[in-house]
Protein backbone atom coordinates (compact mmCIF):
# COMPACT_ATOMS: atom_id res chain seq x y z
CA UNK A 1 0.00 0.00 0.00
CA UNK A 2 3.08 2.74 1.14
CA UNK A 3 4.44 1.61 -2.38
CA UNK A 4 0.87 2.43 -4.25
CA UNK A 5 0.97 5.71 -2.27
CA UNK A 6 4.24 7.02 -3.14
CA UNK A 7 3.71 6.21 -7.00
CA UNK A 8 0.38 8.06 -6.92
CA UNK A 9 1.59 10.85 -5.29
CA UNK A 10 4.57 10.95 -7.96
CA UNK A 11 2.63 10.60 -11.27
CA UNK A 12 0.18 13.93 -9.16
CA UNK A 13 3.27 15.98 -8.83
CA UNK A 14 4.66 14.88 -12.51
CA UNK A 15 1.26 16.03 -13.94
CA UNK A 16 1.28 18.89 -12.11
CA UNK A 17 4.54 19.54 -13.44
CA UNK A 18 3.51 18.54 -17.23
CA UNK A 19 0.79 21.23 -17.46
CA UNK A 20 2.57 23.57 -15.82
CA UNK A 21 2.12 23.67 -12.56
CA UNK A 22 4.31 26.52 -10.35
CA UNK A 23 5.02 26.73 -7.11
CA UNK A 24 5.35 30.61 -5.45
CA UNK A 25 6.46 30.82 -1.69
CA UNK A 26 5.42 27.04 -1.67
CA UNK A 27 2.01 27.89 -2.91
CA UNK A 28 0.81 26.11 -6.05
CA UNK A 29 -0.55 28.34 -8.84
CA UNK A 30 -3.58 27.37 -10.78
CA UNK A 31 -2.66 26.40 -14.72
CA UNK A 32 -4.48 29.00 -16.46
CA UNK A 33 -7.59 27.78 -19.31
CA UNK A 34 -5.89 26.70 -23.36
CA UNK A 35 -7.03 26.93 -26.46
CA UNK A 36 -9.53 29.16 -26.13
CA UNK A 37 -11.87 29.66 -30.03
CA UNK A 38 -15.41 31.04 -30.63
CA UNK A 39 -17.60 28.77 -32.53
CA UNK A 40 -20.13 30.83 -34.13
CA UNK A 41 -23.49 29.71 -36.27
CA UNK A 42 -26.56 31.41 -36.94
CA UNK A 43 -25.50 34.61 -34.80
CA UNK A 44 -25.23 32.37 -31.92
CA UNK A 45 -21.46 32.42 -30.41
CA UNK A 46 -20.17 29.72 -28.01
CA UNK A 47 -16.42 30.38 -26.07
CA UNK A 48 -14.54 27.16 -25.96
CA UNK A 49 -11.76 26.45 -23.97
CA UNK A 50 -9.45 23.17 -22.67
CA UNK A 51 -10.64 22.24 -19.30
CA UNK A 52 -8.10 22.88 -16.13
CA UNK A 53 -7.67 19.42 -14.86
CA UNK A 54 -6.92 19.28 -10.99
CA UNK A 55 -7.19 15.49 -9.25
CA UNK A 56 -9.89 15.32 -6.62
CA UNK A 57 -11.25 19.09 -7.33
CA UNK A 58 -14.43 20.82 -9.36
CA UNK A 59 -12.80 23.84 -11.28
CA UNK A 60 -14.71 26.98 -12.05
CA UNK A 61 -13.79 29.56 -14.56
CA UNK A 62 -15.23 32.78 -14.59
CA UNK A 63 -15.72 35.16 -18.09
CA UNK A 64 -15.30 38.63 -19.22
CA UNK A 65 -14.99 40.59 -22.22
CA UNK A 66 -14.40 43.79 -23.85
CA UNK A 67 -16.36 45.98 -26.84
CA UNK A 68 -14.96 49.46 -28.42
CA UNK A 69 -17.08 50.98 -26.52
CA UNK A 70 -15.48 49.87 -22.66
CA UNK A 71 -12.11 49.93 -24.77
CA UNK A 72 -12.60 53.29 -25.85
CA UNK A 73 -14.47 55.30 -23.76
CA UNK A 74 -14.50 53.77 -20.79
CA UNK A 75 -10.79 52.73 -19.49
CA UNK A 76 -10.62 49.59 -20.88
CA UNK A 77 -12.76 47.97 -18.54
CA UNK A 78 -13.96 44.44 -18.36
CA UNK A 79 -17.36 43.32 -17.94
CA UNK A 80 -18.61 39.83 -16.36
CA UNK A 81 -20.21 37.44 -18.82
CA UNK A 82 -24.44 37.25 -18.16
CA UNK A 83 -24.00 33.35 -17.59
CA UNK A 84 -20.41 32.78 -16.64
CA UNK A 85 -19.48 34.45 -14.05
CA UNK A 86 -18.94 31.08 -12.39
CA UNK A 87 -19.48 28.05 -14.06
CA UNK A 88 -18.04 24.30 -13.98
CA UNK A 89 -18.53 23.99 -18.33
CA UNK A 90 -15.27 24.83 -20.03
CA UNK A 91 -17.31 26.76 -22.66
CA UNK A 92 -19.92 29.87 -22.30
CA UNK A 93 -22.52 30.89 -24.75
CA UNK A 94 -21.83 34.42 -25.07
CA UNK A 95 -24.38 35.29 -27.35
CA UNK A 96 -26.47 38.04 -24.73
CA UNK A 97 -22.89 39.96 -24.46
CA UNK A 98 -22.29 40.33 -28.11
CA UNK A 99 -24.68 43.51 -29.15
CA UNK A 100 -22.35 45.62 -31.47
CA UNK A 101 -20.91 44.26 -34.94
CA UNK A 102 -17.49 45.53 -33.65
CA UNK A 103 -14.39 43.73 -31.98
CA UNK A 104 -14.34 42.55 -28.79
CA UNK A 105 -12.26 41.22 -26.19
CA UNK A 106 -12.25 37.94 -24.49
CA UNK A 107 -10.72 36.48 -21.40
CA UNK A 108 -11.22 33.53 -19.18
CA UNK A 109 -9.92 32.12 -16.32
CA UNK A 110 -9.85 29.39 -13.32
CA UNK A 111 -11.22 29.19 -10.21
CA UNK A 112 -10.40 26.47 -7.28
CA UNK A 113 -11.15 28.35 -4.02
CA UNK A 114 -9.83 31.18 -2.75
CA UNK A 115 -6.90 30.36 -5.77
CA UNK A 116 -7.43 31.95 -9.16
CA UNK A 117 -5.35 31.33 -12.34
CA UNK A 118 -4.32 34.24 -14.48
CA UNK A 119 -6.23 35.55 -17.58
CA UNK A 120 -6.12 33.97 -20.77
CA UNK A 121 -7.46 35.25 -24.58
CA UNK A 122 -8.35 34.03 -27.55
CA UNK A 123 -5.51 34.75 -30.25
CA UNK A 124 -7.25 37.41 -31.95
CA UNK A 125 -10.80 39.53 -30.74
CA UNK A 126 -13.79 37.70 -32.26
CA UNK A 127 -16.35 40.39 -34.30
CA UNK A 128 -19.98 38.64 -34.93
CA UNK A 129 -19.89 39.47 -38.57
CA UNK A 130 -17.64 36.46 -39.04
CA UNK A 131 -21.01 33.79 -37.69
CA UNK A 132 -21.25 31.21 -40.46
CA UNK A 133 -24.68 31.25 -41.87
CA UNK A 134 -26.54 28.28 -42.83
CA UNK A 135 -29.89 27.83 -45.05
CA UNK A 136 -33.05 27.25 -42.89
CA UNK A 137 -34.38 23.71 -42.75
CA UNK A 138 -37.52 24.08 -44.51
CA UNK A 139 -40.88 21.59 -45.13
CA UNK A 140 -42.84 22.55 -48.18
CA UNK A 141 -46.40 21.47 -47.24
CA UNK A 142 -49.27 21.14 -49.80
CA UNK A 143 -52.94 21.89 -48.48
CA UNK A 144 -55.07 21.07 -51.17
CA UNK A 145 -54.24 24.10 -53.96
CA UNK A 146 -52.55 25.92 -51.41
CA UNK A 147 -48.70 25.80 -50.95
CA UNK A 148 -47.41 26.26 -47.54
CA UNK A 149 -43.87 26.82 -46.64
CA UNK A 150 -42.23 26.15 -42.42
CA UNK A 151 -39.01 27.47 -41.83
CA UNK A 152 -36.79 26.35 -38.93
CA UNK A 153 -36.55 29.15 -36.02
CA UNK A 154 -32.87 30.06 -35.97
CA UNK A 155 -33.38 33.01 -33.16
CA UNK A 156 -34.73 36.26 -33.33
CA UNK A 157 -31.98 38.16 -35.44
CA UNK A 158 -32.50 35.74 -38.83
CA UNK A 159 -34.80 36.73 -41.35
CA UNK A 160 -35.59 34.27 -44.70
CA UNK A 161 -35.69 35.11 -48.07
CA UNK A 162 -37.71 32.42 -50.00
CA UNK A 163 -38.01 32.16 -53.39
CA UNK A 164 -40.83 30.77 -54.69
CA UNK A 165 -41.45 29.56 -58.86
CA UNK A 166 -43.68 28.39 -61.41
CA UNK A 167 -41.58 24.95 -63.08
CA UNK A 168 -41.57 25.89 -66.89
CA UNK A 169 -39.81 27.05 -69.70
CA UNK A 170 -39.02 31.21 -68.74
CA UNK A 171 -40.94 30.98 -65.50
CA UNK A 172 -40.58 34.29 -63.04
CA UNK A 173 -39.31 33.84 -59.73
CA UNK A 174 -41.23 35.08 -57.24
CA UNK A 175 -39.37 36.35 -53.78
CA UNK A 176 -41.19 36.73 -50.25
CA UNK A 177 -39.63 37.75 -47.23
CA UNK A 178 -40.44 35.77 -43.80
CA UNK A 179 -39.24 37.31 -40.58
CA UNK A 180 -39.42 34.26 -38.09
CA UNK A 181 -39.38 30.63 -38.27
CA UNK A 182 -41.62 28.31 -36.98
CA UNK A 183 -45.15 29.42 -38.36
CA UNK A 184 -46.53 28.00 -41.14
CA UNK A 185 -46.43 30.77 -44.53
CA UNK A 186 -48.86 30.70 -46.88
CA UNK A 187 -46.86 31.31 -50.49
CA UNK A 188 -49.31 30.86 -53.37
CA UNK A 189 -52.42 29.46 -54.47
CA UNK A 190 -51.86 26.75 -57.20
CA UNK A 191 -53.15 25.63 -60.30
CA UNK A 192 -54.44 22.22 -60.86
CA UNK A 193 -51.33 19.80 -63.00
CA UNK A 194 -48.99 22.44 -62.38
CA UNK A 195 -45.24 22.00 -60.65
CA UNK A 196 -43.97 24.62 -58.07
CA UNK A 197 -40.95 24.72 -56.13
CA UNK A 198 -39.30 26.43 -53.15
CA UNK A 199 -35.66 27.52 -52.28
CA UNK A 200 -34.69 29.92 -49.08
CA UNK A 201 -32.22 31.70 -47.58
CA UNK A 202 -30.70 33.01 -44.21
CA UNK A 203 -30.23 36.14 -43.70
CA UNK A 204 -29.17 38.92 -40.80
CA UNK A 205 -29.91 42.91 -41.20
CA UNK A 206 -27.62 44.03 -38.77
CA UNK A 207 -24.07 42.48 -40.23
CA UNK A 208 -25.57 42.58 -43.54
CA UNK A 209 -24.83 38.74 -44.86
CA UNK A 210 -26.85 36.08 -45.96
CA UNK A 211 -26.14 31.95 -46.11
CA UNK A 212 -26.14 30.06 -49.49
CA UNK A 213 -29.85 28.63 -50.83
CA UNK A 214 -31.57 25.93 -49.64
CA UNK A 215 -31.71 22.95 -52.16
CA UNK A 216 -34.77 23.31 -53.85
CA UNK A 217 -37.37 21.15 -53.16
CA UNK A 218 -40.60 20.63 -55.37
CA UNK A 219 -44.01 19.92 -55.26
CA UNK A 220 -46.86 19.11 -58.14
CA UNK A 221 -50.68 19.42 -57.67
CA UNK A 222 -52.95 16.97 -58.95
CA UNK A 223 -55.77 17.68 -61.22
CA UNK A 224 -58.78 17.35 -58.94
CA UNK A 225 -62.53 17.19 -60.40
CA UNK A 226 -65.60 16.72 -58.37
CA UNK A 227 -67.16 13.51 -58.33
CA UNK A 228 -70.17 12.79 -60.25
CA UNK A 229 -71.49 10.95 -57.47
CA UNK A 230 -71.03 13.81 -55.25
CA UNK A 231 -72.12 16.58 -57.57
CA UNK A 232 -75.63 14.59 -57.96
CA UNK A 233 -75.75 14.50 -54.30
CA UNK A 234 -75.61 18.02 -54.09
CA UNK A 235 -77.79 18.64 -56.69
CA UNK A 236 -80.50 16.21 -55.13
CA UNK A 237 -80.35 17.83 -52.02
CA UNK A 238 -80.65 21.34 -53.79
CA UNK A 239 -84.06 20.10 -55.30
CA UNK A 240 -85.31 18.99 -51.84
CA UNK A 241 -84.56 21.85 -50.49
CA UNK A 242 -86.06 24.10 -53.14
CA UNK A 243 -89.28 21.46 -52.27
CA UNK A 244 -89.26 21.12 -48.57
CA UNK A 245 -88.74 24.91 -47.72
CA UNK A 246 -91.72 26.14 -49.07
CA UNK A 247 -94.27 23.38 -48.16
CA UNK A 248 -92.72 23.47 -44.65
CA UNK A 249 -93.49 27.20 -44.63
CA UNK A 250 -97.24 26.75 -45.92
CA UNK A 251 -97.99 23.77 -43.34
CA UNK A 252 -96.08 26.26 -40.88
CA UNK A 253 -98.79 29.08 -41.22
CA UNK A 254 -101.69 26.70 -41.46
CA UNK A 255 -101.19 25.30 -38.07
CA UNK A 256 -100.71 29.01 -36.91
CA UNK A 257 -103.61 30.03 -38.67
CA UNK A 258 -105.61 27.42 -36.72
CA UNK A 259 -104.11 27.78 -33.38
CA UNK A 260 -105.02 32.09 -33.82
CA UNK A 261 -108.17 32.05 -35.50
CA UNK A 262 -109.84 28.99 -35.66
CA UNK A 263 -112.64 28.14 -37.75
CA UNK A 264 -116.39 27.52 -36.53
CA UNK A 265 -118.44 24.84 -38.45
CA UNK A 266 -121.91 24.77 -37.58
CA UNK A 267 -124.06 21.34 -37.33
CA UNK A 268 -125.84 20.47 -40.71
CA UNK A 269 -129.19 20.41 -38.38
CA UNK A 270 -128.23 24.64 -37.67
CA UNK A 271 -127.57 25.36 -41.65
CA UNK A 272 -129.87 27.68 -43.39
CA UNK A 273 -130.23 25.75 -47.18
CA UNK A 274 -132.89 28.01 -49.01
CA UNK A 275 -133.42 31.77 -49.02
CA UNK A 276 -135.08 33.24 -46.14
CA UNK A 277 -138.30 34.76 -49.00
CA UNK A 278 -138.75 30.80 -50.17
CA UNK A 279 -138.83 30.16 -46.51
CA UNK A 280 -141.48 32.54 -45.69
CA UNK A 281 -143.57 31.66 -48.82
CA UNK A 282 -143.45 27.52 -47.62
CA UNK A 283 -144.55 28.95 -43.88
CA UNK A 284 -147.61 31.10 -45.89
CA UNK A 285 -148.71 27.90 -47.33
CA UNK A 286 -148.52 25.29 -44.62
CA UNK A 287 -150.67 27.71 -42.86
CA UNK A 288 -153.36 27.90 -45.17
CA UNK A 289 -153.30 24.20 -45.74
CA UNK A 290 -153.46 23.56 -41.69
CA UNK A 291 -156.27 26.38 -41.77
CA UNK A 292 -157.96 24.83 -44.10
CA UNK A 293 -158.21 21.48 -42.09
CA UNK A 294 -158.96 22.60 -38.83
CA UNK A 295 -162.16 24.32 -40.82
CA UNK A 296 -163.09 21.07 -42.46
CA UNK A 297 -163.09 19.64 -39.09
CA UNK A 298 -165.19 21.46 -37.18
CA UNK A 299 -167.81 21.39 -39.93
CA UNK A 300 -167.84 17.83 -40.19
CA UNK A 301 -168.47 17.56 -35.84
CA UNK A 302 -170.79 20.67 -35.84
CA UNK A 303 -174.31 19.50 -34.16
CA UNK A 304 -176.58 19.70 -36.89
CA UNK A 305 -174.68 19.28 -39.76
CA UNK A 306 -175.68 16.85 -42.51
CA UNK A 307 -172.77 14.75 -41.99
CA UNK A 308 -173.67 14.64 -38.43
CA UNK A 309 -177.08 13.10 -39.02
CA UNK A 310 -176.13 10.19 -40.92
CA UNK A 311 -176.26 7.35 -38.95
CA UNK A 312 -174.51 3.91 -40.03
CA UNK A 313 -176.30 2.41 -42.69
Amino acid sequence: MMILEEISSSLMWLFCALIPCLLTDGVAVLPAPQNLSVQSTNMKHLLMWSPVIVPGEVIHYSVEYQGEYESLYLSHIWIPSSWCSSTKDPECDITDDITATVPYNLRVRAILGSQTSAWSTPKHPFNRNSTILTPPGMEVIKDGFHLVINLEDLGPQLEFLVVYWRREPGAKEHVQTVRSGGVPVHLVTMESGAVYCVKAQTFVKVIGRQSAFSQAECVKVQGETLPLALALFAFVGFMLILVVVPLSIWKMGQLLRYSCCPGVVLPNTLKITNSPQKLTSCRKEEMEVCTMSMLSSEELFRPGSSRCKEGPS
